[in-house]
């Protein structure tokens, strides 16, 4: 599920319009599609990836249909990045230290 996640994350559109939700909230599929410059029915699909990967929540307000983070799916990610984080820095700590030692 994870992979999903970065490969819709991969597109280009996909990128702008999850950090337009994160920067703005939540918004309408209109509002959404005034912001990008594909075409609706192309913003319609990549909202559908979007979803499917787990990186926006839907919601039905009569006739609109109101888009917004997924904590879950993007938390997902960030606890990917954090592990990562911690290994590299963890490693960086270890060669600052072998390099310390060698210089005493």
């Amino acid at each position: 599920m994870l992979s999903n996640r970065f490969a819709a994350l991969g597109d280009p559109t996909r990128l702008a319009i999850v950090e337009s939700l994160l920067d703005d909230g939540e918004q309408s599929a209109g509002e959404i599609c005034a912001r990008v410059t594909v075409s609706a029915p192309a913003v319609s699909r990549h909202l559908k990836v979007l979803c499917a990967a787990g990186l926006l929540l839907r919601r039905v307000d009569r006739q609109r249909r109101i888009y917004s983070p997924d904590p879950v799916g993007l938390g997902a990610i960030n606890d990917w990045f954090g592990l990562h984080v911690q290994f590299w820095s963890d490693s960086v700590d270890r060669l600052q230290a072998a390099v310390e030692q060698g210089e005493s």
